[in-house]
């Protein structure tokens, strides 16, 4: 496919493991480490100037579709390690669905375990990412999941009767600034307390089967400008075209 990457740019074997049998893994982002102030003043930005019937407050303020934004978020959804656990999860027919900026808010509770998609349920097998635009502690909500969960039949009831770290059970996916979090839909996750004065941020999406029906209509959120701007990997990625 012609968004193949160098061997420099490949999913770590290691991770690919971790995502194919605990159900998630941590890899490095798009962004380098001198990168990060720059990517955390564009999230404020874009969080600040969202259209206002894009945006969901509860325990954290989210901000729908990053890719109608500017162009300085397309490297996160065409990141080529994502792109090749996308493959692994769903196979070679794929597309992004959803996309937001998310802000967990200051004393913010535990959220129950949950699944984005049930194993074998409607739109089933998807691919989940987290960037970590800032660090993700014990303290300040990062997400924990249940390993090897996404290859059980049933999901976690809702709400949980303990929504708190079980250290047999649970991992908290911990990381610096400009870290993603790649995971299968169907493993069992939430993030944990928010015990910090501030906001914890991250972007947030996931890709689907090819012939699914996406949760954002990109074609008809681009404006022309920002359609002109994207290339052949961004395309087949938004579902604007077919694979050559």
């Amino acid at each position: 496919m012609f968004f193949e990457s160098s061997p420099s740019h490949q999913l770590d074997p290691e991770k690919a493991r971790q995502l194919v049998e605990q159900g998630f893994a941590i890899i490095d982002g798009p962004y380098s480490p001198l990168e990060i102030d720059h990517l955390s003043k564009a999230f404020d930005e874009a969080l600040a100037t969202a259209n206002p019937s894009d945006v969901r407050v509860s325990s954290s303020t989210r901000a729908w579709d990053i890719v109608s934004r500017t162009a300085e978020f397309q490297r996160v959804y065409t990141h080529p390690p994502l792109l090749q656990a996308c493959r692994i999860v769903i196979g070679d027919a794929f597309r992004l669905s959803a996309t937001c900026f998310r802000a967990l808010n200051p004393g913010a509770c535990a959220q129950p375990l949950h699944v984005d998609v049930k194993v074998r349920g409607e739109g089933w097998p998807i691919l989940g990412f987290i960037l970590m635009v800032d660090e993700f502690s014990p303290q300040n909500g990062a997400t924990r999941f249940v390993r090897r969960s996404h290859e059980r039949a049933y999901a976690p009831s809702t709400p949980m009767p303990d929504a708190h770290l079980s250290e047999d059970a649970e991992t908290l996916a911990c990381g610096p600034a400009g870290a993603m979090i790649i995971f299968n839909g169907s493993v069992w996750h939430g993030h944990s307390d928010n015990v910090t004065p501030r906001q914890r941020r991250s972007i947030q999406g996931h890709f689907i089967p090819r012939h699914a029906a996406s949760a954002l209509d990109y074609g008809a959120r681009l404006r022309p400008e920002a359609l002109a701007r994207l290339g052949a990997t961004e395309r087949y990625v938004l579902g604007l075209q077919s694979a050559v």
